[in-house]
């Protein structure tokens, strides 16, 4: 899928810049060419319109500024006899020629047009005493027009390849968020297929086992709880699957609310005092009173409980677990902190991605390593941040939030 996004994405990319090139090269050529066109036009009606030598094959004595393109002028009399002027680039001796030029110019109903056959741009002139042509070069035209397609196209290649080699970098650069999803998109199944197929597979065996008629009725009644124990672990993990899909598309329920933050933790805490004492743990608590965020009041409650449960799973026992939250400025700091198995910096980065375990030893079977990713999406939805810090055994967790 990836590989068909990246040919996709340069396709376009590619499409863009050839129109744009076609656009660019032919605007450039068409106005090159008006403008010769134009020039050459001007500096014949200049000739045309000039009075006529009396004496014919001969130059004039001073030529206007805008004569740049060999020209010669012909000059036809009443009688139908021509008589010639012009530079030295031609041979106006040739009558024959000039014959053909004339006829072939009068054969034409347009004041201008070019004779393709001799290179040469002609003017007519009707008015006056006699009937004036103007020849004027186009060769030079033509070469330069050339020129110009054959660096246009050179030019075309190079940034066409320049482009291309860049194409393939941005698709490179733009599909990698969309690559990393996709990846994360197959572990997350891969996982959850792995956390679901457990539970089952416990499930079925009970139920085989459960229709054995060897088996005693007390035996039978050890399944049926394995059973309800085993379904009651499966749709706590469906229920956290759903959660993490509804905050992906942003589809929970955020009520925004004043809610005071102190108050919150404070009352988060006390379920949990009794756990750490059974564990021998000592519970430590700094809260700074009066502190109030906008939130949701059941979605924060539901941080707390994830990382006081996280603390309580993953802390040494008898150890100590800490509980501060502090006001900075314009933000508030909570931060539970526990001394345990140090998590190491990639740790730190990726305890928040889902079913990732630091310590799959201590894995209980209660948790599928989707409370902190559970955390860290409704957080997020809160404009906040949370991460975690390891320091000489302390695992640190800290959550920010806008006051």
């Amino acid at each position: 899928m990836l590989k068909r996004l990246r040919i996709k994405f340069i396709a376009v990319i590619m499409s863009i810049v050839t129109v744009l090139f076609i656009v660019i090269f032919g605007l450039v050529l068409h106005l090159t060419k008006q403008n010769m066109e134009r020039e050459s036009i001007q500096m014949m009606r200049g000739m045309a319109f000039r009075p006529m030598m009396s004496a014919p094959m001969h130059k004039p004595d001073k030529m206007p500024d805008n004569i740049r393109l060999p020209f010669f002028t012909v000059s036809i009399s009443e009688d139908g006899s021509l008589s010639a002027f012009g530079g030295d680039y031609y041979d106006l001796t040739d009558e024959e020629l000039l014959q053909k030029l004339v006829d072939a110019a009068e054969s034409s109903p347009k004041e201008t047009g070019i004779l393709s056959e001799y290179d040469l741009r002609f003017m007519k002139n009707d008015a006056g005493p006699t009937k004036t042509i103007v020849f004027a070069d186009v060769s030079s035209e033509k070469a330069m027009i050339k020129g110009l397609i054959r660096n246009a196209v050179i030019i075309g290649l190079i940034g066409y390849a320049v482009f291309f080699i860049i194409s393939l970098l941005l698709a490179k650069w733009v599909t990698k968020p969309v690559e990393k999803t996709w990846n994360e998109q197959k572990q997350f199944i891969a996982d959850a297929s792995h956390e679901l197929k457990t539970p089952l597979t416990v499930i079925m065996t009970n139920a085989e086992m459960m229709s054995d008629k060897t088996y005693s009725e007390s035996d039978r009644d050890g399944f049926t709880k394995n059973i309800l124990s085993t379904s009651k672990r499966m749709r706590g993990l469906v229920e956290s699957l759903l959660e993490l899909a509804r905050l992906d598309n942003n589809k929970a329920q955020i009520k925004l609310v004043t809610v005071d933050l102190s108050k919150l933790i404070n009352d988060s805490i006390l379920p949990f005092e009794p756990l750490f004492f059974e564990n021998n743990m000592e519970l430590s608590v700094d809260i700074d009173d009066g502190i109030n965020v906008e939130g949701d009041k059941d979605k924060l409650r539901q941080v707390v409980n994830i990382l006081l449960d996280n603390a309580l799973k993953y802390s040494d026992p008898a150890g100590k677990v800490s509980v501060n939250l502090k006001r900075h400025n314009s933000e508030c700091i909570l931060s539970v902190s526990g001394m345990g198995a140090s998590l190491s910096k990639e740790d730190c980065e990726n305890i928040f991605k889902r079913f990732y375990r630091a310590d799959k030893s201590r894995n209980d079977g209660q948790s599928y390593g989707l409370g902190l990713s559970i955390a860290d999406s409704i957080i997020k939805e809160h404009n906040g941040k949370i991460w975690a810090e390891s320091e000489n055994g302390c695992n640190n967790f800290y959550v920010s939030l806008p006051c």
